[in-house]
Parts: C-alpha cells; structure tokens; sequence
C-alpha cells in the first residue's frame, strides 16, 4: 500500500524486482540509478549477503508524476534470487506496490524462472495479497546472449505471462529496454492509485 505524507503532500510507492539469483534485477536497478539525472535519484543503499553475487537489495527513491495533488516518489528494491533467501525475499516484499518479475532467458534457466515465479506468488499470498490482483511487468533479460541458449520471448511469455502483463524483451547490462520495463511498471502503480483515488472521492 502505498503511503501518503499530508505534510509533504507525496506519496510513496515501492516496487520489487524479483526473480531467479543473477537473472539481471541489480543489473536494471543499477542502469536506471546511474542514467537518471543529478537529484531525481536517492543513494542506492545495499546490503551484500554471503554466497550472493548479486545486491542484497536496492534502495532507489525516483520522482514520477503527479495524482491528485500529491508528488509520486518511487522506491525501487531488488531481493536475493537464491533459494535460501526466502524469509528476505518475504521481508522486502512486504508492502510492494508492484513488481517487477525478471526472467533468465538462458534456456538452462527455465526451471528456475517458474519456480522463482511459483515463489512470488506464494510470498504475495503470505501477505494477503491476491497475486493476480498485484501490478506486474514481466522482463525477459538477457536477450544479448547467443539465440541457441535462449529462449525466445514468446516462449518465455507462454510459460510465465498467464495474466497477459506487460513484457519486455532486455538486456539489463546494456540498458535495452530496462527504463522501459520501469516505466510500465511505475505506470500501472500510478493507475491503480489513480483508479482508488477516484472510486474514493
């Protein structure tokens, strides 16, 4: 849930990147952070964990927009992929108001992809929220790599994108289409509680 200063008249959204360990979720969070213009990006905090390459997680506030008079600020997280990480994963989740899901597009990776996916939506469950009902963008990252150890962008989409989400097709380290995927997400964040505001006014 959202949460909303009255004095600063902002309001505060997060949203988690999840995904299989080193599917590229600190690697997105790390283009956007160091693109974005001087004073529209926080200091991007981060914890390492032991047998972690990647970024315990990431702390990114970003300004967007405007709904209903208050400022948007965006707090972009990441959480540890790897399987032992759950009750961290459990912990940064709580609260979000969107995800991003980011895929390893490896064909090797396919199995850790769904069960990564079977993971969030189980951890979303935990918190009482109806995974189904949670603003989602799903990334295919990785798409630089050889075509012969990937799987292409439509074959990922029939085996994770039920829901008919927004996709992206990426290469984190190279930036392709990581703003993008950030921008769709934020977007339907921004929609949702644009939807409330009304239905309450």
């Amino acid at each position: 849930m959202p949460l909303v200063n009255y004095v600063t008249r902002e309001i505060t959204c997060k949203i988690v990147y999840y995904g299989p360990g080193r599917s590229g979720k600190t690697s997105n969070l790390r283009h956007v952070h160091d693109r974005l213009p001087p004073g529209r990006a926080g200091q991007m905090v981060s914890l390492a964990t032991e047998g972690d390459r990647t970024l315990f997680f990431d702390f990114l506030p970003v300004d967007l927009g405007v709904v209903a008079n208050f400022a948007t600020r965006f707090q972009l997280y990441t959480v540890p992929g790897q399987s032992y990480y759950a009750a961290t994963r459990r912990l940064v989740l709580q609260g979000a108001d969107g995800v991003v899901f980011v895929a390893d597009s490896r064909r090797r990776q396919r199995d850790e992809n769904l069960a990564s996916f079977q993971d969030l939506h189980e951890q979303l469950a935990s918190h009482g929220v109806d995974p189904r009902t949670m603003p989602m963008v799903l990334q295919y990252n990785k798409q630089d790599l050889p075509r012969e150890l990937l799987m292409a962008p439509a074959e990922l989409s029939e085996l994770l994108n039920f829901r008919g989400a927004p996709e992206f097709a990426a290469d984190a380290l190279g930036g392709v289409n990581v703003f993008e995927t950030m921008r769709a997400a934020c977007a339907l964040v921004l929609k949702r509680i644009a939807s409330g505001a009304a239905a309450a006014a």
